[in-house]
This record gives structure tokens, sequence and C-alpha cells, in this order.
């Protein structure tokens, strides 16, 4: 890959298996030069909350499974608004799910801080996808 290398991915899936392999893919194709990984919307929302005065520590791209305990995707997304509009601008959200289910996917791909829906596993083609729109 020789587009734009981001700093910082965060991967927010409760799978440990579906992590260890989005992040490695992240890692061979030189997506991003550090990975975060949380596994619930959560943690994931108390970790943004913790380095939100860091930009350096603010994740570019946030992989974002929809079906998780407590809090989901929707959740996630929901609780994500109320953050400074520094962090949304910066934080671009990508569905990574296994989900196929047609309401779930329309109704959070309209979401203005998702950019794009992926169905796992993550691949090296989704991921030039993904710099393409950051372009």
């Amino acid at each position: 890959m020789s587009a734009k290398t981001v700093d910082l991915v965060l991967l927010v899936d409760d799978n440990d298996t579906d992590n260890f392999i989005s992040k490695r893919i992240v890692e061979i194709t030189k997506f991003a030069k550090r990975v975060e990984i949380r596994s619930s919307g959560k943690s994931a929302l108390e970790y943004l909350e913790e380095v939100q005065h860091t930009p350096e520590n603010l994740p570019e791209i946030i992989f974002l499974d929809i079906n998780m305990p407590i809090v989901d995707g929707f959740v996630f997304l929901f609780e994500f608004e109320a953050f400074p509009d520094a962090i949304r601008k910066k934080c671009k959200v990508v569905i990574l799910s296994s989900s196929n289910n047609k309401r779930d996917i329309a109704k959070i791909v309209d979401n203005e801080y998702v950019i794009k829906f992926i169905t796992k596993p993550l691949t090296e083609r989704a991921l030039k996808e993904i710099q393409d729109l950051l372009i």
C-alpha cells in the first residue's frame, strides 16, 4: 500500500479472534502506525474520553462492530455524537461487522460519522478503499 498511512486505528469488537485478524491485516499492510484494541463499545468510549485532550492518541479510524453486549455499535454511535467537534471530525467510523441484517446496515450507514460498512473479515482491499476515502 502506497497511500497515506494513518497514525492510529481503534478496533472495537468483543471477539478476540476478529480483533487479532484485523490487527494483523492493518500491520501487514502498514495501513496504520499504531493499533489500539477495545473489546467493548463501553471501553472504546472510555478510551476516547481519556485521550480527548491528546490529539496524537485519537484514532483516525475506528473499526466498529455492531453486535456487542451492553454497548453495541448503535449505542456507541449515539454516545459518540456527544463528543466535542474535534473528536468527531478526526475519528472516522468504519463499521466492521458480520451482520447482514439489512435494517441494521441501512440504519447504521445513514449515520453521519460512518464512512463505510465492511463485512468481516477485514481485507487489504477494504483498507485500500478506506484510504481512497481519506484522500
